[in-house]
């Protein structure tokens, strides 16, 4: 659940769980379950607080980088090594960061959780400076700051501007938060923030929602060295629990599909702009219409094939270093990504041709 801070939606929590499946548990869950999900509500509303307490005390604002790197940050960049990690235990308390259990460079430490989240942060480094010539999350080569085992039966993971936190789920509705979609999608929301920022709401939140998306799937089809049409294109496979008749959270491949449960109700995402949903829930359906853009990446790769990561990660990264429009909408990324698209491969050449198909599929003519 992702609130605004002090009235502004520049500065968000940013949780992989979307309010709207919260409410949908607080009414059709059993006692506890629904129990569990007004105190999740809660809690975020406490972590919007808190987050505007940081805000305060001076933490950066959400900034471009500067123009020198903005503009060359497309090409893997030379002289980018290694990540620097810091994995922390949050012993099931809501204390943050916990207590350190593996620095960049320490072995395993046997805690399966924590051991995950290391190598996931190191993935999702790691396709951001060998694809596209970025040094972390800020460009500058910020810490990685990462805490496992927040909060007890804890159903959501976050980034909180600074770091990220991953419940264990509950494993009745969540069971677990360590997967790599999910992971790549939060440390790219951290991306999103140092790259000028995209306001958390209405439309440039859905795409602030949906490139976190785009740069979560990436970061598991790269590890697991796929083409675009063995990729699954799945968000969150694997966490959803048991008992629940749904593959993930979101579906770019197929919007809307990615759930059906008597509990958790149906995924309500839209592919076209012709569904596009209304709403002042969820910030102006920041989680629900980012199904727009996510499909409209889905068929530009899936009509060049080949290797998502490529191309089109790189088109889609340069498109939010140029953007600087914190108010985009989906018609203005349409016209910055062509604008990359042209850049990278040429004028006329098949891949603008194909991108220009894409976003037409989707409703959004350029």
């Amino acid at each position: 659940m992702c609130f605004s801070l002090n009235g502004s939606h520049h500065h968000s929590i940013h949780c992989i769980v979307p309010p709207y499946m919260l409410r949908v548990l607080a009414l059709r869950g059993d006692p506890r379950t629904a129990e569990m999900a007004r105190t999740l509500l809660k809690q975020t509303e406490k972590l919007r607080d808190e987050r505007a307490e940081l805000t305060r005390a001076g933490l950066p604002p959400e900034r471009p980088l500067s123009g020198a790197f903005a503009s060359t940050a497309v090409s893997p960049a030379e002289g980018l090594c290694c990540p620097d990690r810091g994995i922390h235990d949050g012993q099931f308390r809501a204390a943050l960061p916990g207590k350190l259990v593996r620095s960049e460079g320490d072995g395993p430490t046997g805690i399966a959780d924590a051991d995950t989240a290391y190598d996931a942060a190191g993935q999702v480094f790691s396709l951001f400076a060998e694809e596209y010539g970025r040094n972390s999350l800020d460009g500058e080569g910020m810490p990685l700051i990462a805490t496992v085992h927040h909060r007890r039966d804890y159903n959501n993971a976050f980034w909180n501007g600074t770091q990220m936190a991953y419940g264990t789920g509950d494993g009745k509705v969540f069971r677990t938060f360590l997967e790599l979609s999910v992971i790549g999608h939060e440390m790219a929301h951290g991306v999103i923030q140092h790259s000028g920022g995209l306001i958390y709401e209405n439309q440039s939140g859905a795409l602030n929602e949906s490139i976190a998306d785009v740069f979560g799937s990436l970061s598991l089809q790269r590890a697991l060295g796929q083409e675009v049409h063995q990729a699954d294109w799945l968000v969150g496979r694997g966490i959803l629990g048991p008992g629940i008749n749904g593959a993930a959270l979101r579906s770019m491949k197929a919007p809307g599909t990615a759930y059906s449960d008597n509990m958790l109700g149906q995924d309500p995402q839209p592919w076209h702009m012709d569904h596009f949903v209304t709403t002042t829930d969820d910030n102006g359906g920041v989680h629900i219409n980012s199904g727009i853009p996510n499909h409209a990446f889905y068929l530009f790769c899936a009509y060049l094939g080949g290797r998502a990561w490529e191309l089109p990660g790189r088109v889609w990264y340069r498109a939010l270093q140029t953007l600087n429009n914190p108010m985009a909408s989906f018609s203005d990324w349409a016209d910055q990504t062509m604008d990359s698209a042209i850049e990278l491969a040429g004028r006329g050449s098949i891949e603008t041709v194909m991108l220009r198909r894409a976003w037409k599929l989707v409703g959004i003519a350029i």
